[in-house]
């Protein structure tokens, strides 16, 4: 399998200002080449709403909405994917919602774990756990506060994902750290894409990065300035679950235990 390039785009956007943040990412993502983008948890309006009314406004159909529409028309003409985060539009509900690109359609994850008062404006996500393939690499998406769970990443993972890509707003310290561990716990490579700046009483920590499938750190986005770099990795790596000659991480699971 020849190597699979990720791409990070850690940006700083304008509060609300769709259009703008879009074409900067765009622009970014055009000077390097990956088969995969993750840009950040709502990239193009920012996440700092102050009420339901704010972020309702800001959100859009899927797919049918503006910025969709723009990732799905790049993704198309660079042969890549792209996973980002937005706000969904599906009637009279709201989501957190990862789109999920290819050249081929769009499908879209709705954040499980809804963090703070995102609970205020948003329902919480109503879709299973799924993986997508680009390019013969199964990828599977979940966003920003999902990384608390270890089931989340699990789930993905027994369904055959190599890469999990985490579109994120981060505030607390913690998540570069574990995302490495859900790595090594899962044997897959992990994505996580931050922002960077400040919206009101917000500072978001950055460190974006490329996890390896043995947890190292193969691309490392600094904390305070917006980031696009791009991690080749060997997708294959992630579908040998040996640890050691004796181990097998899923083959070791004990099921008859796991229960309440």
């Amino acid at each position: 399998m020849p190597p699979f390039r990720i791409g990070i785009l850690q940006n700083n956007p304008v509060f609300l200002d769709k259009e703008r943040n879009t074409s900067h990412c765009l622009r970014q993502m055009s000077r390097r080449k990956a088969d995969l983008w993750v840009l950040p948890e709502f990239f193009a309006t920012g996440y700092a709403f102050e009420n339901a009314g704010q972020a309702h406004a800001a959100a859009e159909s899927v797919p049918g909405g503006p910025t969709t529409r723009a990732l799905a028309s790049f993704a198309k003409k660079r042969g890549c994917a792209i996973v980002a985060g937005l706000p969904e539009k599906s009637g009279r509900l709201y989501y957190n919602t990862a789109v999920c690109v290819t050249p081929q359609g769009v499908k879209r994850y709705r954040k499980a774990h809804l963090f703070g008062r995102e609970k205020e404006f948003f329902s919480p996500g109503n879709t299973p756990f799924f993986c997508f393939s680009h390019k013969g690499v199964k990828i599977g998406a979940l966003i920003c506060f999902d990384w608390v769970f270890p089931e989340a990443c699990r789930t993905l993972a027994l369904k055959g994902a190599q890469v999990v890509a985490v579109p994120a707003n981060l505030i607390l310290p913690w998540g570069p750290y574990v995302m490495r561990a859900r790595s090594i716990e899962n044997r897959v490579f992990t994505a996580l894409c931050n922002r960077c700046g400040r919206e009101g009483s917000l500072r978001y920590i950055g460190s974006s990065q490329v996890a390896g499938a043995d947890g190292s750190v193969l691309l490392k986005a600094p904390r305070r300035v917006e980031f696009c770099g791009v991690a080749a990795i060997k997708p294959e790596q992630a579908l040998d679950k040996r640890l050691t000659r004796y181990n097998n991480l899923f083959g070791d699971r004990r099921t008859d235990l796991y229960r309440l």
